[in-house]
């Protein structure tokens, strides 16, 4: 390996300077972006150079626009591809595959025609099928699936240039390295190779050192650290969900100034406009706003005629103002570098300050990340209870009332009310809480539970990271909703706890969260799931295989294992088929028909 460097911290080279498409360049810069990341800035260089490139960086340092930039910008110079995708990216989780095809689309919404397909395990073959068949230019997908389409020969690699891994580490922890050279040996010789690691075990300098072609190694260190006098919260909540909740934290927190932070300009002034609407002083700045109009809105925000600043990372760079108490992170920066400097806006010379961060059930990841590069823990936020909230607003509208009546001549509207309560023979009160009901304009008083999404943490291993589904190993501890099953693999195949959930997930078409406890032992494996589990998700796992091996799912007995057998969840009356029958037909855990495969499948 050559050009070994080692960045600590950002680099000051634009975006401009990196060589990119004109085009790609646009719509970077539409989105805010104007300065890279260090681990943008020290490979972009190269992949644009058309060397192979092993990234070594922590996930949330923006490693996902660092190979997307140069595969599009190659992809732009060269046109469409003939026969098969132009670029293939694989990730180890079906989330992170739906993430980076997403950033894909975002950076080449000025490329004719371009599009990019997910593929991974758990969604119908149908609409990748057809996908592949119009032709994506980008492919981002699991390795088994990936390796389940060339198969079947419904993905050609003959015209690749571009071989993205995205967390390697991961993917061959999960059991796909044989997966991963099947691929390499199919993508021939001249694609270029982008191989991104959080770490670099023995089993990724093997994989580098058989197929990449003379690499740059880039390793980022990330030195990012947050003030101690900055307390940070999260909230996990759907996107469609961000707007009530941040109003039922507003309404009864008290803050002074606030910035929130969105990704794109169209966003800020959405958010701001949905803010004025609910009573809130709210402005935007962004990119397009000119600079005199710029600080003339933080000049309203230092003077207290508006409380709330809605902007993009760029806009709010050198951006200081005392005021500020809070910053709410209304979407979750993608690295971890911008979440410094985002909350590092508050909390200055040595004034408390708040942090909060909004998270998708699909973002937990980042979450993470953000974790172990700042080395602080985020603490989930209690949302106000219905209760909390009510009261609240109850009190902030009787204040509204001692204050009329502390500072108004109420005498003329008092005969008023008073002429209305005689001659309609109506109670004062209930006169009384019709002008409230139109001061308030119909809106009650009385808070609503808001919907919300599954809030706890994402589940972390040992050192603090996710790990993908995997349940802690020790006492059992028997949930009533739950029921324990056994399945015929266990320590003696090398079984991991992500590959259970992998498996489940995927072919039972259940998320991750409804799988309970795990418990591997040598040659079968417990596991808990919910009482009331649809009979058709059984019959679906009855065709499982991991590595190879059956699963011969059945309820646990508590009896030690007996000598495997099928057990036939799906057979129908009048069918006297033997459910083992022909393996052949078995939809398996590591194939997809017929021969199926011995490996680990994509993870949930």
């Amino acid at each position: 390996m050559t050009d070994v460097s080692t960045t600590d911290e950002p680099t000051t080279p634009k975006f401009s300077e990196l060589n990119l498409h004109p085009l790609v360049l646009k719509a970077v810069e539409a989105q805010g972006y104007e300065t890279p990341t260090p681990i943008q800035a020290a490979t972009i260089p190269a992949l644009t150079d058309g060397r192979d490139v092993i990234g070594l960086a922590q996930t949330g340092t923006g490693k996902t626009a660092a190979f997307a930039l140069p595969a599009l910008s190659h992809l732009a110079e060269a046109g469409r591809a003939n026969d098969g995708p132009f670029a293939l990216v694989l990730t180890p989780t079906r989330e992170l595959a739906i993430q980076v095809a997403e950033a894909f689309t975002s950076y080449a919404t000025n490329l004719d025609d371009f599009s990019v397909l997910p593929i991974y395990g758990g969604q119908s073959y149908g609409p990748q099928l057809a996908g592949l068949k119009r032709g994506a230019q980008v492919v981002v997908g699991t390795p088994g699936r990936v390796i389940d389409h060339l198969k079947k020969g419904s993905l050609k690699l003959g015209s690749l240039q571009h071989l993205i891994l995205d967390e390697a580490d991961e993917m061959l922890k999960m059991g796909f390295a044989e997966d991963i050279e099947e691929i390499f040996s199919q993508s021939g010789d001249s694609r270029q190779v982008a191989l991104f690691s959080a770490t670099m075990p023995t089993s990724i300098h093997r994989l580098t050192g058989k197929y990449l072609n003379n690499p740059e190694e880039v390793r980022v260190a990330s030195k990012s650290q947050t003030g101690a006098n900055i307390r940070q919260r999260y909230f996990m909540v759907q996107h469609s969900h961000k707007l009530d909740a941040l109003t039922r934290i507003l309404e009864v927190e008290e803050y002074e100034g606030i910035i929130m932070f969105v990704r794109t300009k169209q966003a800020t002034e959405e958010l701001a406009e949905k803010l004025r609407a609910r009573g809130f002083k709210a402005s935007a700045i962004n990119g397009d706003i000119p600079q005199q109009a710029r600080e003339r809105t933080i000049d309203m925000l230092r003077e207290g005629k508006i409380d709330i600043l809605v902007a993009t990372d760029v806009a709010a760079r050198g951006l200081d103002v005392e005021r500020i108490s809070l910053v709410v992170n209304y979407d979750i920066p993608h690295d971890t570098e911008s979440y410094v400097h985002r909350i590092g806006r508050t909390g200055r010379a040595g004034r408390s300050g708040e942090a909060i961060l909004f998270v998708t059930p699909r973002e937990q990841r980042l979450l993470g990340s953000i974790e172990r590069a700042t080395k602080q823990k985020v603490e989930p936020l209690t949302m106000p209870s219905v209760e909390q909230l009510t009261n609240t607003r109850v009190e902030k509208f009787t204040k509204r009332i001692d204050d009329v009546l502390a500072t108004t001549d109420l005498t003329e509207l008092s005969a008023v009310i008073e002429g209305y309560e005689l001659s309609r023979d109506v109670p004062a009160a209930t006169v009384a809480a019709a002008l409230a009901s139109l001061v308030l304009e119909s809106n009650s008083l009385k808070a609503e539970p808001m919907p919300e999404p599954a809030r706890g943490k994402p589940v972390r291993d040992r050192d603090g990271g996710r790990d993908g589904g995997r349940k802690e190993r020790g006492p059992r501890q028997r949930d009533e909703n739950m029921t324990t099953y056994r399945l015929a693999v266990g320590r003696n195949e090398r079984l991991q706890p992500g590959a259970v959930v992998g498996a489940i997930a995927n072919e039972g078409g259940i998320t991750s969260k409804q799988i309970g406890h795990i418990d591997i032992r040598s040659n079968h494996t417990l596991v808990d799931l919910p009482k009331d589990l649809d009979p058709s998700v059984l019959r679906k796992l009855s065709h499982t295989e991991i590595q190879g091996r059956p699963i011969d799912i059945r309820p646990d007995s508590g009896r030690p294992g007996r000598p495997f057998k099928k057990r036939n969840f799906d057979k129908q009356p009048g069918d006297d088929r033997n459910f083992r029958g022909d393996r052949r037909g078995g939809k398996k855990f590591g194939g997809g028909g017929r021969g199926g495969s011995d490996r680990p499948r994509d993870r949930y």
